[in-house]
């Protein structure tokens, strides 16, 4: 199909709110939380431990939106495979949706491949779910959606 006449296709939904975070892999959550906020000026929000996904997690405020800091807990962490496999470096990018539930749904009837075919709890008291990099050029993703916002 012509790009063009792809352009002019409506979307399956609404665009998402705003990037909510850029997940970032390090090995060592303390001195990567002093360079983003000694040597770039970031303001620290906090640290937050996730056991189910064994990751120690720092959020910097960068404008509207936020870095995540990812440091693996465990060697079974999905943090600890990817820098094993691909060093620090981005990991996700997080979009801040409503009807998260509704979004997978119509997502995986168009045929995007889902991490997570129902939301999950992540840090900062987020429903999370994220989408497989081999439906999205690449790029893991994941839709964020405030716990208590869930429709």
């Amino acid at each position: 199909m012509d790009t063009m006449e792809n352009s002019k296709q409506q979307p399956i939904m609404e665009a998402p709110k705003k990037i909510e975070h850029i997940g970032i892999a390090v090995k060592n959550l303390d001195e990567s939380v002093h360079f983003y906020t000694q040597m770039l000026g970031l303001k620290l929000l906090g640290y937050e431990t996730v056991e189910s996904e064994h990751v120690r997690v720092a959020f910097l405020q960068i404008g509207e939106t936020r870095l995540e800091l990812l440091e693996p807990t465990s060697e079974e962490s999905a943090i600890a495979r990817f820098i094993e496999k691909k060093g620090e470096g981005i990991h996700h990018i997080a979009l801040n949706v409503d009807h998260q539930q509704e979004r997978l749904t119509a997502l995986k009837d168009a045929g995007v491949r889902l991490i997570n075919e129902t939301p999950k709890l992540g840090a900062h008291n987020n429903l999370v779910a994220f989408l497989h990099p081999k439906s999205t050029n690449g790029v893991l993703l994941e839709l964020c959606q405030q716990a208590s916002s869930s429709h």
